[in-house]
């Protein structure tokens, strides 16, 4: 462990206490003043430094331990930690819960993320890489006929496409709406599960999209998952009609 880390107070008149702890941070460690692993100075010191009460110290403090920023060590002090960024996925869960169209609004961040990891996957790619992916798509096969088993081993298929592109930052975007996005395939699994049809193209596809990334092309391997997002998605409005017009026809 490093030694006690020997700080600066940043000039940000007028901001509250509690905003002014999450600023010196975010800005100590973008600027590299402090690592993962290094021990900030004792509150008391720190709170003089940033001009806070203590009490809005702990706060901001307890705050960042939740999100793993930092780990709060009794005894020993305050560890700046590198977080896991899939901790934020609770957190956007909750966020865009109340949005009627969560769901579409989360499809769009996906195949933002997922198309450029595709083409960087093509480039950066090991061969342990495209072995993941190959597993999660026999296991796509293996699941198909289990909505809650298949709607998971899809999820994973994707999310080792992300993985596969080398990006901390894609992945951490990715990890973040990782709740959502496996609501997403639970949901449409259930759909396909009364097409038999839709069962045989979605493994197919799939398997299109793997040989694309193995291929390393990159402009394929985009096109090639853009076509299964689109096609999927008109799946899934059309199942969704006909299950209203069900509905309609009952009542």
């Amino acid at each position: 462990m490093n030694a006690p880390l020997v700080i600066t107070r940043p000039e940000e008149a007028g901001v509250k206490g509690f905003d002014k702890v999450f600023a010196f941070l975010r800005d100590q460690l973008l600027s590299g003043a402090i690592r993962p692993g290094d021990l900030l100075i004792p509150e008391r010191e720190l709170a003089t430094q940033l001009k806070v009460s203590r009490p809005s110290l702990r706060e901001a403090l307890r705050a960042l331990a939740v999100i793993g920023v930092v780990e709060i060590r009794h005894g020993v002090g305050t560890i700046v930690r590198r977080p896991d960024a899939s901790v934020l996925g609770e957190f956007f869960t909750f966020a865009l819960a109340h949005k009627s169209d969560v769901i579409e609004d989360v499809m769009e961040a996906r195949i933002a993320i997922e198309c450029q990891a595709i083409r960087l996957a093509c480039q950066r790619a090991a061969a342990s890489d495209l072995e993941r992916v190959r597993a999660e798509l026999a296991n796509i096969a293996a699941t198909i006929g289990d909505p809650e088993k298949g709607g998971r081993a899809d999820y994973e298929f994707h999310l080792q496409l992300v993985r596969a592109a080398k990006s901390e930052t894609l992945l951490g975007m990715y990890q973040a709406i990782s709740e959502l996005l496996l609501r997403s395939h639970l949901d449409r699994r259930a759909l396909v599960r009364a097409s038999a049809g839709m069962r045989e193209y979605l493994i197919e596809d799939h398997r299109r999209i793997y040989d694309a990334l193995a291929e390393r092309d990159p402009q394929k391997a985009d096109a090639v998952l853009r076509k299964h997002f689109a096609i999927g998605d008109e799946y899934r409005r059309k199942a969704a009609r006909d299950d209203i017009g069900i509905e309609e026809t009952k009542g």
